[in-house]
């Protein structure tokens, strides 16, 4: 019989939807109510980027899919199409602080929803997130005090190393068993597949104790994987986690093939990815915010943020991060990511043309 725990645990994951997109709604009213403006207010501030939604959303949409962080897409936009729009710029560390807040809001529903599906491996995550807190602080301390055309030049050499291992990685949708089982007792292959009575569906998960670890999601598709590999893994998201806290995006391009080098299941390498994305973007966004000061560099007020253009972005990203697991199961994950891949390339060489241009 499930205990009170696994009560809780299972109605929070069946209407998940309700408590996630309830938080963006909150977000929004308490930024109205008590955000600092610098005496900015009125509906033509609060209004004047609405039309950050829809690209926000798709952006989400997009990168939650796949697995990657949202400041991967977000990040690039506010630097070139945002200007065409807007009729003025934005400062690095500006941009890189909006990519992140609206990029925890995405990732933070989009793991959640990747949890409903029984897709995370929650100790896998933990570990890799303390091992990938100190580079992602180092990062976002290091962006307060570079130059811009070096930003610019670093961003660019982030990009073309996600869009290289967004080519190669392979991320289909196999899973070790298709065979759909929906029981405790059901069995695939002789093997007694895990049923955990907090979960939705048959989903559950066992380690033997040869370190074998055997997963089923709540649609009955079984996994079977080792959490090996930690040393390969530490040194990809500790370089990920520096480009995490400088530009807002690396953990997740790097986290994703270094999880599928070590052979971590693809959509369970995509679902732990989230949580470890998710929670550096948090990181990182409280650091950018606060931290410009104990570096000598800018120091950066709540009141500096662009609440009127956050206001919008982050619940587009919360919205596309519970759309994305149903993208991923509805359609190839590989013409998403050579799409994204593509743009990557196209977008880093932009970045080196206006590195180049900033330094002559």
């Amino acid at each position: 019989m499930a205990s009170q725990s696994q009560r809780v645990q299972k109605s929070f994951l069946k209407y998940q939807h309700l408590f996630v997109l309830s938080a963006p709604a909150l977000f929004v009213v308490a930024l109205l109510l008590f955000a600092p403006t610098d005496g900015a207010t009125g509906t033509d501030y609060w209004l004047e980027y609405w039309w950050l939604f829809p690209f926000f959303l798709l952006g989400a949409t997009i990168v939650n899919t796949v697995g990657i962080s949202g400041s991967a897409l977000f990040v690039p936009y506010l630097i070139f199409i945002f200007p065409l729009i807007a009729g003025q710029g934005l400062t690095p560390e500006t941009i890189v602080k909006v990519g992140l807040i609206s990029e925890s809001f995405g990732l933070s529903s989009s793991s959640i929803a990747f949890i409903q599906y029984g897709l995370v491996d929650r100790r896998l995550a933990l570990t890799l997130v303390g091992g990938a807190v100190p580079f992602v602080i180092a990062g976002a301390l290091l962006s307060f005090v570079i130059p811009e055309p070096l930003f610019h030049a670093l961003l660019g050499i982030a990009l073309l190393a996600a869009s290289y291992l967004l080519f190669t990685a392979d991320l289909g949708h196999g899973s070790e068993s298709d065979s759909g089982t929906e029981a405790a007792t059901a069995t695939d292959g002789g093997r007694e597949l895990p049923n955990d009575a907090g979960k939705l569906g048959p989903a559950g998960v066992r380690t033997d104790d040869d370190g074998t670890v055997t997963r089923v999601d709540r649609d009955g598709d079984d996994y079977t994987y080792t959490r090996g590999g930690y040393l390969r893994r530490f040194a990809n998201y500790s370089v990920g986690g520096t480009f995490q806290g400088l530009a807002g995006f690396g953990v997740g391009e790097l986290g994703i093939v270094s999880m599928l080098s070590t052979k971590v299941p693809v959509r369970v390498a995509i679902g732990t990815n989230h949580i470890v994305v998710a929670m550096t973007a948090v990181l990182a966004s409280v650091v950018h915010i606060f931290g410009g000061g104990l570096v000598g560099g800018h120091s950066l007020s709540l009141a500096t943020t662009p609440w009127n253009m956050v206001i919008f972005t982050a619940p587009a990203a919360a919205l596309g991060g519970q759309i994305a697991p149903y993208v991923s199961n509805a359609l190839e994950t590989s013409t998403i990511k050579k799409g994204v891949g593509g743009l990557f390339a196209i977008i880093s060489v932009a970045l080196f043309l206006m590195a180049a241009g900033g330094v002559l």
